[in-house]
């Protein structure tokens, strides 16, 4: 049954299977398994995989007549694969295991799977609590037997090396044998997304598998380029342990250990797979295969497993836990449980980025974007260490960053749109449409504000932990790197006596060139200007705290003096800004394009997400309209609160008030077609800080995205992990008005009906587990008892209170 922390799917459907199997997908922060049947191989309705954080590989593929180099996050090797059926009373005991038979053999029943048509019955459920999937299935044949089939399934949160799957096969109203076989299976390639199938997959070579005597299997192979070494064991126990028959079989990819067992009413054959994963990735380096295999030896029993899994997610529960009441706190869980199994404290220890479409699936290659920006305000006020981990992937790449500058001509660090291992940029310079079967060229890599979104986090991070061992190291160097390309990106323009930036592509996508322009890349993008101009300025102000020698150390590093940061100052104070019809101008030119007739595409299309296939399909181009594929300029309401994006303008010489703001977002709001999901979150987002009416449509969208699929079949390719990050910090930071600061923690609650309380335990500037209380007109803080003194709060109004250490208080808020 359904409850508050359980998803479940009733019945077996092939056209939403690989949605189940991503949204029941199980990880702990280093590798995750998608949620499929054991049954099943990779096929038009399943797909099973396993992916480890931080493995790519690349590959070259010929695309339309060009060589194009792609990296992917590779699938790794299958350990969840388990083949059985029954046997005829007179088969014999040697009875062939998977594949081809003898001719003179006398041929077993079916290998069964959820696709047989003797399925009667079939529930999958996912535990949130403790972290497990259980699959439940009742077979009934043509000769009157029904079996049972249940497979429990997790990946350890306590030891990240290890996953484990229990299958128990009851007989109702029969006696016979069962034949089951164990499969560790290497022969796998990366073919999880259609669009890509036209691209090389196979990035698994020098295959060896083996069966070790005590009955552990295990697979060794490395990636083909990145030269990764994989190591997989899988120790298969059977119960009752007087099999009839027990065989094993290795081939240069797959290790099969086959069972036949007696099995009758009341005596259940339990088979488990213990699996141990290592790689050349980890540290300290070791073999990866030998590892694998005395780890997956020594691992303790299921029972055993299956408690201290338990109770590692009860710690990660205690401290990343958002409570609201109804179903939309069991959806927010659910975002809450893919976001810590992808980020967990083990990815702390990692070289790991945020992937956008976590470890559930192959879509966008596996790559890192900007997402970080929607989810790294949460993992900072709940697992600071994993958020510092994040922020020092990227600082590892700064080098690489460096140098992407210098070989555009470029000064500071120009960090990749995409990017996987190494911090190059691995944007496609080709994509699908998979409407018009055509492949076009592909200028997203020109969204340089990544760099910006790195920055945004990096000060948001040291708000709420006071880091400034961080803050004063690799933080200090990503934001003036950042700053410093930014600097060399704008150029003066005597006719507004502004410093334009040209040349780029906005958050919108959609616009990546004038119409009829022969070079691609827009002008004066507003998003762009005004967070280069915030970065410009937060530079400076961390510039200004920092020792002597640390300044001097940084200035000798980015080649610069005095006179080039009173250039910087100057530079955040004259950004231009582009405006039209008393609006913000998405970028300049934006309000001289056509306007949509929006009604006419609706009509002739229903789904109008991905206008920009559809317009493409038609010989035409979304850069002729004024359409936006998602939330673009209104992305500063995301950042920025509104009296802070009013200081904001109101430093570069500009009148930001509240009705001029309400036009801007009536505007893009008529004028959006929401091809991402992250659009529907910002748009929810901004609209609850101005209280609009629509803001809940928007904010229920965000949060149903990934659970129904909006987008016809991207969830099956891996969740949205912006998106579901994101609605968790829509209700601590957007709803509640949660802003840490130098000051104290700022909280202006802007309540929705919809989501009239909440409570979370939060760290901040080094406390942990503060609980916040959110209720409509009272707000309770408690801090556990802590040598760190009260915590500081600014309340609605500028009000400034304490809360000690070891206390509880309540405050009155304003209704309204």
């Amino acid at each position: 049954m359904t409850t508050a922390w359980s998803w479940e799917h009733r019945a077996y459907d092939p056209k939403t299977e690989r949605l189940a199997e991503s949204l029941y997908t199980l990880g702990n922060g280093r590798f995750a398994t998608r949620g499929s049947a054991p049954e099943s191989t990779a096929d038009a309705v399943h797909y099973p995989a396993t992916y480890l954080a931080g493995c790519y590989n690349r590959l070259t593929s010929t695309v339309a007549g060009r060589t194009v180099s792609n990296e992917d996050l590779v699938r790794l090797p299958d350990w969840t694969a388990l083949r059985y059926r029954c046997l005829p009373d007179d088969a014999p005991p040697d009875a062939a295991p998977p594949g081809a038979a003898p001719p003179d053999a006398v041929q077993p029943g079916d290998w069964l799977t959820p696709d047989h048509p003797s399925l009667r019955h079939h529930r999958v459920s996912l535990d949130l609590r403790t972290g497990t999937l259980t699959r439940h299935m009742l077979f009934h044949d043509a000769e009157g037997r029904r079996l049972g089939v249940t497979h429990t399934r997790l990946v350890h949160m306590g030891d990240p090396y290890l996953a484990a799957q229990r299958t128990v096969f009851r007989a109702y109203g029969w006696s016979g044998r069962i034949e089951v076989a164990a499969v560790l299976d290497g022969d796998v390639t990366n073919a999880g997304v259609d669009r890509y199938r036209a691209l090389a997959g196979r990035h698994l070579v020098a295959h060896r598998a083996g069966v070790e005597a005590e009955g552990t299997a295990w697979l060794s192979c490395r990636t083909s380029a990145s030269a990764i070494r994989i190591g997989l064991a899988v120790r298969t126990s059977v119960r009752p342990l007087a099999a009839a028959h027990r065989a094993c079989k290795a081939t240069a990819t797959a290790a099969t250990q086959t069972s036949v067992v007696p099995i009758r009413r009341g005596r259940p054959v339990v088979v488990v797979k213990t699996a141990a994963l290592f790689t050349s990735l980890d540290r300290p380096l070791a073999d990866p295969v030998r590892s694998s295999i005395e780890h997956a030896e020594h691992a303790p029993d299921f029972p055993s497993l299956l408690a201290s899994h338990r109770a590692s997610w009860q710690r990660i529960w205690s401290e990343g836990e958002l409570r609201v009441e109804g179903e939309t706190g069991r959806i927010l869980r659910l975002h809450a449980f893919h976001v810590l199994q992808t980020l967990s404290p083990h990815t702390a220890g990692l070289d790991a980025g945020v992937p956008a479409r976590g470890l559930h699936g192959e879509a966008y290659r596996g790559h890192v974007f900007w997402d970080e920006l929607f989810v790294l305000p949460y993992l900072a006020l709940h697992f600071p260490e994993t958020a510092r981990a994040l922020l020092t992937y990227r600082h590892r790449r700064l080098p690489a960053a460096r140098e992407s500058a210098r070989r555009a001509g470029a000064t500071g660090a120009m960090f990749p749109w995409q990017s996987g291992s190494s911090g190059a940029e691995e944007t496609q310079r080709l994509h699908l449409n998979p409407r018009s079967g055509r492949w076009l060229p592909d200028h997203s890599h020109l969204q340089h504000h990544v760099g910006s979104a790195i920055a945004w986090n990096a000060w948001q991070y040291g708000l709420a932990t006071g880091d400034t061992g961080f803050m004063h190291g690799p933080g200090a160097e990503l934001l003036l790197h950042i700053a410093h390309f930014w600097a060399g990106a704008a150029t003066w323009d005597p006719g507004p006596g502004r410093y334009r930036i040209r040349g780029v592509v906005g958050p919108d996508e959609y616009h990546d060139a004038y119409p009829d322009a022969a070079a691609p890349g827009i002008d004066d993008n507003a998003y762009t200007n005004v967070t280069a101009a915030w970065v410009l300025a937060r530079a400076l102000d961390l510039y200004g705290e920092l020792p002597a020698a640390r300044r001097a150390e940084l200035l000798a590093q980015l080649r610069l003096d005095a006179d080039d940061l009173a250039g910087w100052e100057e530079l955040s104070r004259r950004m231009y800004v582009p405006f039209h019809r008393d609006v913000i101008s998405q970028f300049h030119g934006y309000g001289d394009l056509a306007e949509l007739d929006w009604d006419t595409y609706r009509a002739r299309y229903g789904d109008i997400r991905r206008l920009d296939r559809i317009l493409e399909a038609e010989g035409d181009t979304p850069n002729r309209y004024q359409a936006s594929k998602q939330a673009d300029t209104l992305m500063l309401g995301y950042l920025f609160r509104p009296a802070e994006l009013a200081r904001l303008f109101t430093r570069l010489g500009y009148a930001l008030d509240d009705e001029l703001w309400a036009r801007t977002v009536a505007y893009y709001l008529q004028r959006t077609c929401h091809g991402s999901t992250l659009s529907s979150l910002v748009h929810g987002w901004v609209l609850a800080r101005q209280q609009g009416p629509e803001a809940w449509r928007y904010c229920q969208e965000a949060l149903i995205g990934d659970i129904t699929d909006i987008q016809g079949g991207t969830t099956g390719e891996g969740i949205h992990l912006g998106a579901m990050a994101g609605t968790l910090d829509l209700v601590e930071r957007g709803i509640t008005g949660l802003e840490p600061g130098p000051d104290g923690l700022h909280i202006d609650p802007v309540p929705l009906s919809e989501i009239p309380g909440s409570a979370f335990s939060l760290s901040y500037l080094g406390h942990r587990d503060v609980r916040i209380s959110f209720r409509p007109g009272r707000l309770g803080v408690r801090v556990p008892p802590s040598p760190l003194g009260p915590v500081p709060l600014v309340l609605p109004g500028g009000r400034r209170v304490r809360v000690a250490a070891g206390r509880e208080r309540w405050f009155r808020l304003p209704v309204g």
